[in-house]
């Protein structure tokens, strides 16, 4: 029986590598995989799924008005054994909804690895609806500077500050993000409101 994962961690967390070799794996095993990426990450390329340690791939680009559903409903033929999302945090609640659809009606497995939420702690709406459809939530871990489990994404400026206003959608990698646990973020938070 196909299900709908949701593996996500923090920025530095190897979602996008753990999204590549599990392509890899599923592929080396002679499997068909749909990896796809939303049009809202542009960080390596409109298309191209990027890990820091340097894995890439190229994927399918989805944009919001794109029905996952009816694209794989009339591609079968060409992608039916698995399919792998990364950055499903800026896919659209309506597309999780389709990845859904796919598992039950075609008893594919749908993979999606992203972020959890944003540099606020708020939640992205597309990884609000996999925490309410998945069948498996999952997190990938990594650690604060201070060596406990990081579990926010904090943006930073060019001298390192804590940036707590502006748009929820910011693409950027270390220069423009760092995982923190959360008492570490809220005491730079604090020391930042004191400036």
């Amino acid at each position: 029986m196909a299900k709908l994962y949701f593996r996500y961690g923090v920025m530095g967390s190897s979602k996008s590598a753990q999204a590549l070799i599990t392509k890899f794996n599923y592929e080396e095993q002679g499997m068909r995989v749909w990896l796809i990426k939303p049009a809202a990450d542009t960080r390596y390329g409109t298309d191209i799924v990027r890990s820091r340690i340097g894995l890439e791939q190229t994927g399918d680009v989805i944009t919001e008005e794109m029905n996952l559903f009816e694209i794989f409903r009339d591609r079968e033929k060409e992608f039916n054994d698995v399919i792998i999302a990364d950055e499903a945090q800026f896919l659209t609640p309506a597309h999780i909804e389709q990845l859904r659809d796919i598992v039950d009606n075609y008893n594919v497995p749908v993979f999606c690895f992203g972020l959890r939420t944003d540099f606020r702690t708020k939640m992205f709406p597309g990884s609000a609806r996999l925490f309410e459809l998945a069948d498996s939530v999952s997190e990938l871990k990594t650690v604060c500077t201070c060596g406990g489990k990081a579990m926010v994404n904090a943006r930073i400026d060019g001298e390192g500050n804590i940036i707590t206003e502006g748009a929820q959608i910011m693409l950027g990698g270390n220069e423009s993000y760092r995982p923190m646990c959360y008492k570490c973020w809220k005491k730079a938070q604090q020391k930042e409101e004191e400036v």
